[in-house]
């Protein structure tokens, strides 16, 4: 009933239209009500007409209505919003502000929730209307094109058929510099954007138009202009752009493996990994990734990890988490398959007394990653399976001859161990 009385204040075209609207925006907040109003004979014709209305005062409450519409997770009351889709784009190049963001905000939810949505936004162009609204001078327009685009690019069928036409437009060319200067301009709009980028970097094979824009190089300084920030106190937030950013990097260096000779990578880093060590510890795993990434297979970065006395603080991370000791043990793999004078350099870490009580963790995965290390060091440096011997590791070893994904590593270095 009061639903019906709601739509009904609305419908009557009185004065107080806009006052019936306000209340019926109120009541749009909850799940219930929403269902009830999209199933009421004319209710979104009704709503769709005053949207379209030329009083902007009507045209902004009526929007305010179906922004409430739009976070509901009931498929039905999204699809149930089809008609209002071509209208919410062609208010996005308005005049209002308000309107704008609105509408924005609106589409990206709806995003979310419908498949149906989103098969009849692209053919109506809402690719083509986010790349002019990008080039918007106004901060909370480009955080809520940041939104929607975001919201897109996670859709299932993003890969196939969202992300060809994103890289296609000029949005690429925009995103990179909104990211960039993130710091200066808008921290919102930037961690957006940069969400965007991961999302089309691990979803897309082919990332060439992204390295053509320099986003190696652009990603890396601005990597390093966050980490220079720290040392004054790190800006609130931070770490909301820093995660997407360093996954986007980890990624594209993984599927290209060109990445710049610039050792000053590694020190901002650390930078980073010490100060969001303690508040957001799932910071240190994003930044091992990309030490791995930097390291595998690459001379350069594994030698500047040794000549900037960085090992230390790796050897600090060894047993922050499950997911960290097994990073960082593959970290040290990448730098001890470098051979006997890397090494060494390891081995002068006093790394064995570090490695030892790792073999007795329930762990397969970061154990089989020690054994591995072990194996490297044993290799390229036979005295250090001496040392091995004397503090009692191969008894650590023995306890691992009937664990099926470890006997065999473990018996090899046994043997190796055992040789005269």
């Amino acid at each position: 009933g009061q639903v019906l009385e709601l739509l009904r204040g609305v419908q009557r075209g009185s004065e107080d239209r806009r006052r019936w609207l306000g209340r019926l925006r109120w009541a749009l907040q909850n799940e219930e009500t929403q269902q009830k109003f999209v199933r009421l004979d004319g209710s979104m014709r009704t709503l769709t007409g005053l949207f379209t209305s030329s009083q902007a005062e009507l045209q902004l409450e009526a929007a305010r209505c179906l922004h409430e519409l739009s976070h509901s997770s009931v498929p039905t009351v999204a699809e149930a919003c089809l008609p209002v889709t071509s209208y919410l784009l062609t208010y996005l190049s308005g005049h209002s502000l308000e309107l704008t963001e609105l509408c924005l905000y609106t589409l990206g939810n709806l995003v979310v929730e419908s498949e149906a949505v989103r098969k009849q936004l692209l053919p109506q162009g809402i690719i083509p209307v986010l790349a002019s609204c990008i080039q918007s001078p106004h901060e909370a327009v480009l955080e809520g094109v940041g939104y929607v685009l975001s919201q897109l690019l996670q859709a299932k069928e993003a890969p196939t058929e969202i992300i060809p036409l994103v890289l296609d437009s000029v949005l690429p060319q925009h995103m990179l510099p909104l990211v960039c200067c993130g710091l200066k301009a808008g921290m919102g709009a930037a961690v957006e954007f940069a969400w965007c980028l991961h999302y089309i970097i691990c979803r897309h094979e082919d990332n060439e138009v992204l390295l053509a824009l320099g986003a190696v190089p652009a990603l890396s300084s601005l990597l390093l202009d966050l980490a220079s920030q720290i040392p004054q106190g790190a800006p609130e937030g931070l770490e909301l752009l820093v995660c997407p950013v360093l996954r986007c990097l980890s990624n594209l260096l993984a599927q290209t493996g060109c990445q710049g000779q610039d050792g000053r990578l590694l020190i901002a880093l650390f930078l980073i990994l010490q100060c969001f060590l303690q508040q957001h510890p799932f910071l240190v795993q994003e930044c091992l990734w990309l030490l791995n990434n930097l390291t595998a297979d690459d001379h350069f970065f594994c030698s500047a990890l040794l000549s900037l006395d960085l090992l230390p603080a790796l050897l600090q991370l060894l047993t922050c988490s499950q997911m960290a000791t097994v990073l960082v043990l593959t970290v040290l793999c990448n730098v001890a398959e470098k051979g006997a004078l890397q090494c060494q350099r390891l081995l002068q870490q006093p790394l064995l007394p570090q490695l030892l009580p790792l073999l007795t963790l329930p762990d397969p995965e970061a154990v089989g990653q020690c054994l591995e290390l072990l194996h490297l060091l044993f290799l390229h440096c036979p005295e250090a399976a001496a040392d091995f011997t004397r503090q009692g590791g191969p008894q650590a070893l023995e306890q691992h001859q009937s664990t099926p994904e470890l006997q065999e590593r473990a018996q090899a270095l046994l043997d190796m161990v055992r040789q005269p």
